[in-house]
């Protein structure tokens, strides 16, 4: 069978350029080499639970036709995104607010605040040098060292002072007590999982999952007149050029026998020793509730872990340093050239992308292909 259009990746990118391009009339075939849809988006059912297998998700917009698209595909309950912070025991709220700088210093006022902040902060003098320079010169010593420090040097895999400033370009700091995450209009998660929104994304399409493209690249390609490719750039190319680098994540999932474990969807553990970045409690993401508003019984947890990216392990985080983003420019003059073939989402474009950024990417490559 032809296809006017082949999609590689079964991920919201995929998943929404499939959609438009299905309800222009246009004959579109999805494949991915993992055994279900929704990209690293998706969720299982456990025990009445739905599980992020792939790490948390929350999804969150200030853009109303980024919220108003989703909302086709699924209902949205009222999740709020408010970590807290472990260090050693002690618990922080996330963002930095005033009941963080409360349990820090044990200040009341956002004028206390302020001045603790201001103080501090001014040990840095001059340009940053460094991720960790910078990181003072937002939220001073102490947030620095119990809230930033060991998290960051678990995600990247080094020491803040070999890392470079422009990674922390800011750090949110709310002299409010607001324990909300996201300085978003909308946010929630799908009823139901991600899995089952981005299912009724692709309704109409045909789909072959458990299917390397890059290892059937011949007969895949002679199937359709344009492609949609949503993998890593330079896998597409053979790694020419070497590899892109990344920062990958390991998880360890358990079901606990237990109605409350943690008693908040994200803990992070910002010390250095503690080995995980942070421990997901899926449950609390719909309110401990399944979908018939039954109290769930039983618990899941995943301990994330960040670790150094290499070849055969998924690709999460890009690395956004010099080397990277000249390799990256590379390939992407490899990429301009070719007719036949549009690269999108976060691997196929090298960068990270929030999951509306995503969708209002992949309506613009729809657009682009529609109109040619």
């Amino acid at each position: 069978m032809q296809y006017d259009v082949l999609i590689v990746g079964a991920g919201l990118y995929g998943a929404v350029t499939a959609r438009e391009l299905l309800d222009a009339g246009r004959k579109v075939l999805v494949v991915d080499r993992r055994s279900c849809v929704g990209g690293n988006a998706a969720t299982e059912e456990l025990e009445g639970i739905q599980v992020h297998r792939y790490g948390a998700h929350i999804f969150h917009t200030n853009d109303r036709r980024a919220w108003d698209y989703v909302n086709r595909f699924a209902d949205f309950n009222r999740f709020t995104n408010s970590p807290i912070a472990n260090y050693r025991g002690e618990l922080y709220s996330l963002p930095f607010n005033m009941y963080t700088f409360n349990r820090m210093w044990g200040v009341v006022t956002p004028e206390e605040a302020a001045a603790v902040l201001e103080r501090q902060r001014g040990e840095i003098s001059g340009e940053p040098r460094n991720l960790e320079e910078q990181a003072i010169r937002l939220v001073g010593r102490d947030v620095y060292e119990k809230l930033v420090r060991g998290y960051t040097e678990k995600q990247w895999g080094r020491d803040c002072r070999e890392l470079p400033a422009f990674i922390i370009r800011r750090l949110p700091v709310r002299l409010t007590y607001d324990n909300n995450y996201f300085d978003a209009l909308w946010q929630g998660i799908p009823v139901g999982g991600y899995t089952r929104m981005i299912r009724r994304m692709l309704e109409g399409s045909d789909i072959c999952l458990d299917t390397d493209y890059l290892k059937q690249r011949g007969e895949l390609d002679a199937l359709a007149e344009r492609i949609v490719y949503t993998g890593p750039i330079d896998a597409f190319y053979g790694f020419c050029y070497g590899n892109l680098a990344y920062r990958s994540l390991r998880f360890e999932t358990e079901l606990l026998d237990c109605p409350n474990y943690q008693g908040n969807a994200v803990v992070n553990y910002t010390d250095r020793e503690t080995p995980w970045t942070r421990i997901i409690e899926h449950k609390w993401f719909s309110f401990g509730r399944d979908e018939a508003g039954n109290e769930q019984q039983k618990t899941v947890i995943t301990r994330e872990y960040s670790c150094e990216w290499k070849p055969g392990d998924e690709p999460y985080y890009p690395v956004n340093d010099e080397k990277n983003a000249e390799l990256y420019r590379r390939y992407r003059l490899l990429a301009d050239r070719e007719e036949k073939v549009l690269f999108g989402g976060r691997l196929g474009s090298y960068r990270y992308y929030d999951m509306d950024q995503v969708i209002l990417s992949a309506l613009s490559a729809a657009e682009s292909l529609l109109g040619e």
